[in-house]
């Protein structure tokens, strides 16, 4: 018998075939440059190894580890809440098409494949126009890998509805409580009341292309969620982009005379032009003190405050760019507004319980 879950795979090559020729939004670390200095972990005392007369301890190799051990926890809690989610998605699923006496195909079949509306030829152009430059192949060649992937997007918004509403009708409590990560963000650049319900600390590369993607949808939610939130930008600059150390310095440059924000916006509009001399030209026209901020940029006053940063990063299981932690927990990419947005909501009603 068919049921929600052998419906919901056939939607899923569609969506892999896409990922196939869309690139991961975002920018990664190399493999071999995630290391973490030591620091302090709660471990074990036991011995794993004997070198001579000397112990190597678990607290030892955990600390050693910090970095890919905490990666491994947050990819564990990701799997655990996709499973919890579809679980849901399949008894809420089941109790509705044991309460309407029809099977749950006839259901889906009813509120969801017949609520769908194909992909019309303009908007498989429209989405190949935008997305061309990534997908690198003719269209010719994916026009049907894209109009399933419209198609798949559309059934999965509206099987989203669905379980949101039946979600209110039979009654939801998620009980797996997410992994959240301290983050210092006392001294960093910020937006929005220090006394926000929710925090939002942004691990970021001026050079990184999906940094800039991701910024829309960050001020989407600065705007839509006025004084509930508050960002923390923090830099993560990528050894792979060769101006990426100097911009983040010139932000911390134009922070001295209050302009951070500014030259965020300006370096982020323009990432083919962040060589030294182009930063100096950027802090002329936002009408900085170039001769102060001149002096900031070539004597490199602020490197050693950006790699602490990127090492702060790296210890946190940062391995790319855009990361962020909200409310200390770690969302990875340049998300959309929707899922960004989909965690506030959550936390902000977590907050309204518990008063």
């Amino acid at each position: 018998m068919n049921d929600i879950k052998s419906i919901r795979a056939g939607w899923v090559p569609a969506m892999l075939g896409l990922a196939l020729i869309i690139v991961l939004a975002g920018c990664s670390v190399p493999e071999a440059a995630v290391y973490a200095d030591r620091g302090e972990t709660e471990t074990t005392d036991r011995v794993l190894a004997v070198v001579g007369d000397q112990e190597i301890t678990e607290a030892e190799v955990t600390d050693l580890m910090a970095a890919q051990l905490k990666k491994l926890e947050q990819e564990r809690y990701s799997l655990l809440k996709q499973g919890v989610d579809r679980l849901v998605a399949d008894r809420l699923v089941e109790l509705e098409a044991a309460e309407r006496g029809v099977s749950v195909e006839e259901l889906m079949d009813q509120e969801v494949v017949a609520k769908v509306s194909e992909p019309t030829d303009e908007e498989v152009d429209a989405f190949y126009e935008q997305q061309k430059a990534r997908i690198r192949q003719p269209k010719e060649e994916v026009v049907g890998q894209i109009r399933e992937y419209l198609a798949s997007q559309r059934r999965s918004e509206v099987n989203a509805t669905l379980v949101t509403d039946l979600k209110a009708a039979y009654g939801y409590q998620l009980l797996l409580e997410p992994i959240r990560t301290s983050v210092d963000t006392a001294g960093f650049p910020a937006r929005g009341p220090e006394d926000a319900p929710v925090t939002i600390v942004e691990f970021s590369d001026f050079e990184c292309p999906y940094c800039a993607r991701v910024n829309p949808a960050l001020e989407q939610v600065m705007g839509n969620f006025g004084g509930k939130v508050r960002l923390v930008f923090r830099q993560f600059p990528l050894a792979t982009h060769a101006n990426a150390q100097k911009a983040a310095e010139a932000a911390l440059c134009a922070r001295e005379q209050d302009k951070f924000w500014q030259m965020h916006d300006a370096m982020f509009k323009e990432q083919r032009s962040l060589g030294v001399e182009q930063l100096k030209e950027k802090a002329a026209r936002l009408e900085l003190d170039t001769t102060a901020f001149n002096e900031c940029l070539d004597s490199s006053r602020h490197a050693e405050a950006v790699m602490a940063d990127l090492q702060a990063g790296i210890e946190l299981g940062v391995t790319g760019t855009p990361a962020f932690f909200i409310n200390g927990r770690f969302l990875s990419g340049a998300q959309p507004y929707d899922e960004i947005a989909k965690i506030i909501e959550e936390e902000l009603a977590m907050q309204s319980k518990g008063s």
